[in-house]
């Protein structure tokens, strides 16, 4: 794959992701996540494997355009805080989990790998202290097509400390360069919506903003 060409505070980073991971269930409430895992179940969505669960993507899969292909009218993106480990060092980006919902309904990680994963080109460095991250006072939102589809504070998932612990004892030690996805808001409506252009945005203490728009193209 091509590397992905980043920039902080005005530094262009080259990375080469050796892993993409999709973390999913990360909400600190546990009893919110079971009732979340029952809802899907109705709609016919099996239960993950694990809670949290971490779904092991092709890196091929990111995407920094501002367009992707989807391969159907069932298709939606939302938005992910993400981290970026490179050269040792983490980086926060924007991101969204474009996901096929109607392969979902058999297999997650089919869903999930069907689509590509847009990333902000612009990342917030957080050092080599993943848990010096102020992640309470981050915020997120999501449009599609201009109607808002997400927002809250990232607060009410699992810090990305945990998260990285809990990836490395599901999935063992992953050295190099790493994108991990970390989870993601509940939908304004609680309904998913097919739109064609999503914008997502991070807002980070001190006014910085991580933002990232795409559309999506479909191939049938």
């Amino acid at each position: 794959m091509d590397p992905l060409v980043l920039t902080a505070s005005g530094v262009e980073l080259v990375v080469r992701p050796e892993r993409l991971i999709v973390a999913g269930y990360t909400a600190k409430d546990e009893e919110s996540v079971a009732k979340h895992i029952a809802e899907l179940a109705a709609i016919g969505v099996p239960p993950p494997p694990s809670v949290p669960a971490f779904y092991d993507l092709d890196p091929a899969l990111l995407s920094t355009g501002s367009a992707i292909e989807v391969p159907g009218t069932s298709t939606s993106g939302e938005v992910e805080p993400v981290v970026v480990r490179h050269d040792g060092r983490y980086y926060l980006a924007a991101g969204s989990d474009h996901t096929d919902r109607e392969i979902e309904r058999t297999d997650i990680t089919k869903s999930k790998a069907a689509c590509p994963k847009p990333l902000s080109t612009s990342v917030a460095e957080i050092g080599t202290d993943l848990a010096a991250l102020d992640w309470d006072a981050i915020t997120a939102e999501c449009t599609v097509d201009g109607t808002p589809y997400q927002r809250g504070d990232i607060g009410v998932l699992r810090h990305p400390a945990d998260t990285v612990a809990r990836m490395t004892s599901a999935l063992g030690d992953i050295d190099g360069d790493l994108v991990l996805f970390c989870g993601t808001l509940p939908l304004l409506t609680g309904e998913f919506v097919f739109g064609e252009r999503w914008r997502l945005e991070l807002a980070l203490p001190g006014g910085t903003r991580l933002t990232h728009t795409y559309e999506t193209r479909r191939t049938r």
